[in-house]
C-alpha cells in the first residue's frame, strides 16, 4: 500500500501527505547529459584493480530459499577469483551484516562499510543473489575509472512519465534522471562510501517511507546535483546468460523467473480476493476475464454477498483507506474448516492482476513448512528500527505456517479502516517472520516501471485500472510467452 493509503492511525505529518502527491521537478544541472553521459575515460585505462580490494555485498534475505543462493552466489565469486589466480576479494551476505530488519535498504549499513572495509577497499560492488558476474570483465570495466574519485556506476533506468512509486520526482522531464538496475549490479568507489557513511550517520532520511529502493538510493547520492550522477557502464547487463545481448557483458542473468521444479499444484493455493459492493461489477468483471479461470480455490470477500459472484461477506464494513478488519478475517477463515486446506494463502485487490501460473512456479523455490511473507516490499522509519512490509496491492503471500503464528499472538487491529499490510509488517517484525522481497510483484501499473526493468522480468502482478485496459495490460504483461521462462528469447531486452 502507498503512502497515501497508510497514514491512517501512522504519525506522519501533514505536509508529507500533501507533498507526496504535489508533483516536482528538482531544479540543478542538465541530468539526462550528465548521468546518460557514458564520458570520455572509455579509451583511457586509469590501472588494473586488485581483487583484493573489491568488496562485493550479496543483497540476500533471512529466507532459506534466498539464503541458499547467496552462499552459492558468494561460492562462485570466491571460485572465479581462485580460478584467475587472484587474491580473494571480500563478500559479504548482507542480511548477515548486523541482523537489523532495515539492512536490505543499504543506507544504514554504509557506515559500518566504511568502518570495516574504508581503509582497504578501493570498490564496493552491490549485486542481487541471481547476478552471474564474469570477473575478469567486471575487473576490466573498473579499470577505466580512478577509484580515489567519487564513482556511482551501474546500469541506468529512467521513467517515461512522472510515477507515484516515485513520489512524482521530475514531474517536468522524468526520463531526465537515471537510476541503477539492481540486477544488474551498482557499484560505488570507496570516497563515494565513505561520503555517504558520514552523511548517514549526520543527516536523517527526509522520507519515512522506502518505496523503491533503487531509485531512492540514486537519489541520495545525487544530492540534489551534489553529488554524483549515475555513469552508465555498458558492461553491466541484465541480458540473459548465454544470448547474443549478453556476448560482451561483464554481469547476466541466469532466468527470467527461479527455476526450482514443478510449480505447486493449483490447489496448493487459496486466493483471497478483497472486493466490495460499489465495485462488483466494475473490477470483479475484470477479474472473471483475465485471471480466475487459474484459480483452483478462490473467494471473493466483500461487504455484501452477492450470490451471482458469489460474494462472501465476512461481517467486516467497507473501509475507505485499510483494511486490516478484513484481512485479518481472511487469516482465520484460511485457518478454519470453512474452505478447503492449502498450504499457501494468496490475497489480492480486486483491481490487482496476477499471473497465478507464474506465482506457482515462484513457490516452487520456498518450503510452505516455514512462516513467510512474500511480495514487494516496503519500509517504513527504516533508518531508526522501524520495519518492513508486503505492500498489499500487488499481492501478499503468506504460508500457513505464518498465518497460524500471526493468529496466535497478540497482534491485531488497531480498528478497522488500520492499513493492513503495515500493521501485517509491524506484527511480523515483532515475531522475527522474515519479509521477503521479490521484485516480480508490482504496486502499481506497467506504465509506473521503466521498460527496460520489466523486459528482463516475468512478472507476476501489477496494480490499479486507472487509465489503462486492465485485460490488455493483462495478456501484454502477466500471459506466458510461447517459450518456457528464462529461455533466450522468453523476452528480448529492449
Amino acid at each position: 500500500m502507498l503512502p497515501d493509503d497508510f497514514h491512517a492511525g501512522i504519525k506522519v505529518p501533514p505536509w508529507f501527505i500533501l507533498l507526496f502527491f504535489m508533483p516536482f521537478s528538482i531544479p540543478g544541472r542538465d541530468l539526462k547529459d550528465s548521468s546518460a553521459q557514458i564520458q570520455d575515460i572509455w579509451g583511457n585505462s586509469e590501472g588494473d584493480v586488485d581483487l583484493r580490494n573489491v568488496v562485493f555485498v550479496i543483497q540476500s534475505q533471512r529466507n532459506s530459499f534466498h539464503e541458499r543462493r547467496a552462499k552459492q552466489q558468494k561460492a562462485k565469486l570466491l571460485q572465479q577469483a581462485e580460478d584467475l589466480k587472484a587474491s580473494l576479494p571480500t563478500v559479504l551476505l548482507l542480511h548477515n551484516l548486523t541482523g537489523n530488519d532495515g539492512d536490505w535498504s543499504i543506507l544504514p549499513v554504509l557506515p559500518l562499510l566504511a568502518s570495516v572495509y574504508g581503509e582497504t577497499s578501493s570498490w564496493f560492488i552491490f549485486l542481487e543473489e541471481e547476478t552471474n558476474v564474469r570477473m575478469e570483465r567486471l575487473l576490466r570495466a573498473l579499470s577505466r575509472f580512478d577509484a580515489a574519485k567519487e564513482w556511482f556506476l551501474g546500469k541506468p533506468l529512467r521513467d517515461e512519465e512522472a510515477t507515484i512509486t516515485h513520489h512524482y520526482a521530475f514531474a517536468d522531464d522524468p526520463s531526465a534522471f537515471s537510476y541503477p538496475d539492481f540486477s544488474a549490479a551498482w557499484a560505488l568507489s570507496t570516497p563515494l562510501i565513505l561520503r555517504l557513511a558520514s552523511k548517514v550517520k549526520d543527516e536523517p532520511l527526509k522520507s519515512d517511507f522506502t518505496i523503491d529502493l533503487k531509485h531512492e538510493i540514486a537519489l541520495y547520492i545525487w544530492e540534489d546535483g551534489q553529488g554524483p550522477s549515475l555513469t552508465a557502464v555498458p558492461e553491466f547487463c541484465t541480458g540473459l546468460e548465454g544470448s547474443t545481448q549478453a556476448r560482451d557483458c561483464a554481469t547476466t542473468l541466469p532466468e527470467h523467473i527461479p527455476q526450482c521444479g514443478d510449480p505447486v499444484r493449483k490447489e496448493e493455493v487459496f486466493v483471497a480476493v478483497k472486493t466490495c459492493q460499489k465495485f462488483h461489477k466494475e473490477r470483479i468483471s475484470m477479474v472473471k476475464k483475465t485471471w480466475e479461470k487459474d484459480a483452483a480455490l478462490l473467494e471473493y470477500y466483500s461487504d455484501y454477498a452477492d450470490p451471482d459472484i458469489p460474494t462472501i461477506d465476512l461481517g467486516v464494513p467497507n473501509t475507505e483507506r485499510g483494511h486490516c478488519g478484513k484481512t485479518f478475517a481472511i487469516l482465520q477463515r484460511f485457518l478454519s474448516d470453512a474452505v478447503p486446506k492449502a498450504d499457501w494463502l494468496l490475497i489480492v485487490d480486486d483491481d490487482t492482476l496476477i499471473s497465478l501460473p507464474r506465482l506457482r512456479t515462484l513457490l516452487q523455490c520456498y518450503d510452505p513448512s516455514e512462516p513467510l511473507c512474500l511480495g514487494e516490499r516496503y519500509g517504513y522509519g527504516l533508518g531508526r528500527g522501524g520495519y518492513s512490509y508486503i505492500t498489499g496491492g500487488g499481492g501478499m503471500v503468506f504460508s500457513r505456517p505464518a498465518v497460524s503464528q500471526l493468529l496466535a499472538s497478540s497482534c491485531r487491529c488497531y480498528s478497522d479502516e488500520a492499513p493492513d499490510d503495515m500493521v501485517l509488517g509491524m506484527c511480523l517484525s515483532s515475531l522475527r517472520i522474515p519479509v521477503t522481497h521479490s521484485p516480480l510483484f508490482h504496486q502499481a501499473r506497467p506504465v509506473d516501471y521503466a521498460r527496460d526493468l520489466l523486459a528482463h522480468q516475468a512478472s507476476i502482478s501489477f496494480h490499479k485500472h486507472w487509465n489503462i485496459d486492465p485485460v490488455a495490460v493483462f495478456y501484454e504483461w502477466l500471459v506466458d510467452p510461447a517459450v518456457p521462462l528464462g529461455h533466450e528469447g522468453a523476452r528480448e531486452e529492449l
